[in-house]
């Protein structure tokens, strides 16, 4: 098991622990923070990029590792030495990463479901991408190449650096004085999360907000202006498999759209949000101009759905750490199966909130991926392990689920 999925055994307590902690804080306070499908539907999110960075899905463009033995010039001694370059390095390179994943038209699908929640919570730091299959930002690495430090630190440090990014996404702590000229506090980044034209843009710093200030990218929240959160382009969905591609799909219906052939080209690299004129013009989207009317996206679920989807999501997380555990002993082909299963499942029960009937043709097609698994291991169902069982009773009720929200609460549906 990677330092990855197991830090993961670590860290989802915690987190789970300090949201919990949050809620409790914000009701006394009387601060309303939280409401339960864009919360199913946080955690719902960070349950498929677990799933995707733990099988390491995806291309590497440049590895690290390719650099380290390219570009050594000098083996820098002793470890703490490294790892405080490693650590500076990591936030430097994580600062323009992010700040190009919000400027660039094509990038902006990589990160826009993690400012998709119309919400400013703890978990909505668990909204993180699905989508960003390519990756580069080694490129911005080398210093740290140069001086010889091992790729097995960033293997360690990515993923703390990574959880070191949690805690501040809160509402409820207020301005934390001389810190605010140091690190990334929730301050700094309730202004990065917000759609307001003051705010946008701004605060791409991950651990150190010094980024910011040097090149020019700081704004400090404001008394007398409140932050409105989300995207400028509402997702109006609690899907997060759907808010992941959502920008791309965009990107594509526009590109084929556009008469001219330079606007088919450039449509991907311009400022996010740019779109050719004569597409706009006659295809136009919905764009919040005003933050402060803002409608926030909203569904009429019972508090049966509702419940019945946090079990749903509580499930999925314990399957995903058995699938974890049981990869060695399935091989690649089962475990990636199981991991498109996962995918899917998480896909029909947030689908299901947003009222849609396509809930159930996933669930279909999570069963057939499960009787597939079976078949390829030409087993009968007596003879399945104990985490295929619970795989395959879980694919079967979980879908009667289904058939029952869509009969009961039928009035809902989109149609």
């Amino acid at each position: 098991m990677s330092f990855y999925i197991s830090s993961l055994l670590i860290a989802i307590p915690i987190f789970l622990i300090l949201m919990g902690i949050e809620i409790v804080a914000a009701k006394r306070m009387g601060i309303q923070v939280n409401n339960s499908a864009d919360m199913i539907s946080s955690l719902s999110s960070g349950i498929t990029n677990t799933v995707r960075d733990g099988l390491k899905y995806g291309i590497v463009i440049v590895s690290y590792s390719w650099l380290v033995s390219h570009f050594t010039l000098y083996k820098l001694e002793p470890v703490w030495a490294a790892v405080i370059v490693a650590f500076i390095v990591q936030d430097f390179t994580g600062y323009w990463m992010h700040r190009l994943n919000h400027r660039v038209n094509i990038f902006w699908n990589r990160h826009i479901i993690h400012h998709s929640s119309e919400e400013y919570n703890l978990a909505c730091a668990l909204r993180q991408s699905i989508s960003d299959m390519v990756h580069f930002g080694a490129i911005l690495m080398i210093p740290a190449a140069v001086l010889g430090v091992p790729a097995s630190i960033f293997a360690i440090l990515g993923p703390i650096h990574l959880f070191m990014q949690f805690w501040y996404h809160t509402r409820l702590i207020d301005k934390m004085g001389w810190l605010e000229k140091i690190i990334v506090t929730p301050s700094h980044h309730r202004v990065h999360h917000a759609i307001n034209s003051k705010y946008l843009d701004k605060n791409y710093s991950q651990i150190f907000i010094i980024w910011d200030k040097v090149f020019g990218t700081f704004q400090e929240e404001l008394i007398y202006e409140k932050p409105v959160y989300g995207t400028l382009r509402p997702a109006n969905t609690w899907n997060p498999i759907i808010i992941n591609y959502k920008h791309l799909w965009q990107l594509i219906q526009d590109a084929f759209h556009a008469e001219n052939i330079w606007d088919k080209i450039r449509i991907w690299f311009m400022p996010t949000g740019w779109r050719p004129e004569d597409v706009a013009e006659k295809f136009p989207i919905t764009i919040i101009e005003n933050p402060f009317e803002q409608i926030k996206y909203k569904t009429e679920n019972s508090r049966t759905l509702l419940g019945w989807s946090y079990i749903q999501m509580s499930i999925s997380l314990m399957l995903m750490f058995i699938m974890f555990y049981k990869a060695t002993n399935h091989g690649v082909f089962i475990t990636g199966l199981i991991a498109m299963f996962l995918m899917i499942n998480v896909f029909s029960y947030t689908a299901l909130m947003d009222g849609k009937k396509y809930s159930l043709v996933a669930d279909g097609i999570k069963v057939a991926i499960l009787c597939f698994v079976i078949f390829y291991q030409n087993l009968g169902i007596l003879e399945l392990n104990l985490s295929l069982k619970i795989f395959f009773w879980y694919s079967i009720i979980s879908t009667m689920g289904t058939l029952y929200f869509l009969k009961t609460e039928g009035q809902l549906l989109d149609v």
